[in-house]
């Protein structure tokens, strides 16, 4: 069982497109979207929701009025700002729990957070682990860890070669949640100067964690002169570029009609993609005989 991940040092770089493309072509694999803040590959793959479960994550602070003597000290210690006449905002609230500990009366207790849901669902290109972080909650990296612990046991049960993720973007916590201990890692960015910037940062995760990185420049042909800067710079790190991409409406239109690029047409775009997984496939086949 080999884990891949599609990640991009910022959004909007055309990861999940090409994870549902990769959905499309791949043969033996499960799906996992790990991007739980924002999750939007179901999509493209229709899920047919087969199992659901709570995911229950963090404290929110409750304060007891019948135990309440109004003293105001809970007020006057949370930093957060987030009691105000004795009610406390559960999306201020950090959880920290010290008015708990300096309520001279007790009058306050931690609550567990009802903070999201886990699905695991069926499409017609494999099952999908999927997930939804609720508005304002946090431990995002606790939920993508759940729907990974999924994924890899879907993949033992049904004997699959591969895990398909498709990670969040940025480089923080859910990144690394989604990034530890897979085989390899393959980072979709685009010829611009936020691009190239947020490149370098999940590069820099990626040799953090020993993770292989291989990169794919999106919409390459927007700037021919950024994509030749990207690829100089790959080439100083050691690292492949793999794929350029083309810019194309085609795949705009894709998304509107919810179907995976490659699905929906046959152009320059799919055959790169095409190409791309099959790169993308030969390393690891590579990976595993080394």
């Amino acid at each position: 069982m080999k884990e891949v991940v599609i990640l991009s040092g910022k959004g909007g770089t055309g990861k999940t497109s090409i994870v549902g493309s990769f959905a499309t072509l791949a043969q033996s694999k499960v799906m996992a979207d790990c991007d739980v803040d924002a999750a939007d590959l179901y999509l493209l793959l229709h899920p047919q929701v087969r199992h659901e479960e709570e995911f229950w994550s963090g404290k929110t602070a409750l304060i007891h009025k019948d135990l309440c003597t109004s003293c105001g000290l809970c007020e006057e210690v949370c930093r957060f700002g987030a009691i105000k006449d004795f009610e406390v905002d559960p999306i201020s609230c950090e959880g920290c729990g010290f008015c708990f500990q300096v309520c001279p009366e007790k009058a306050i207790s931690m609550k567990d957070n009802m903070a999201g849901h886990l699905f695991i669902s069926d499409t017609r290109y494999g099952p999908l682990i999927h997930a939804r972080l609720g508005i304002a909650e946090e431990n995002s990296g606790k939920l993508i860890a759940l729907v990974r612990s999924n994924a890899r046991e879907m993949a033992r049960k049904g004997n699959l070669d591969y895990i398909l993720i498709d990670g969040p973007p940025g480089i923080g916590c859910p990144v690394i949640s989604s990034l530890s201990g897979v085989n390899l890692s393959l980072i979709v960015t685009e010829p611009t100067l936020s691009g190239m910037h947020d490149l370098d940062r999940i590069l820099g995760v990626c040799h953090h964690f020993g993770v292989l990185p291989l990169v794919c420049i999106n919409k390459y042909d927007l700037n021919l002169e950024n994509s030749q800067e990207i690829e100089r710079y790959c080439g100083q790190m050691g690292v492949k570029v793999i794929s350029r991409i083309p810019f194309d409406n085609v795949v705009t239109e894709a998304l509107i009609a919810e179907v995976p690029v490659v699905e929906y047409s046959g152009d320059d775009v799919s055959r790169q993609i095409e190409l791309l997984w099959g790169k993308v496939l030969k390393k690891l086949q590579d990976e595993n005989r080394a």
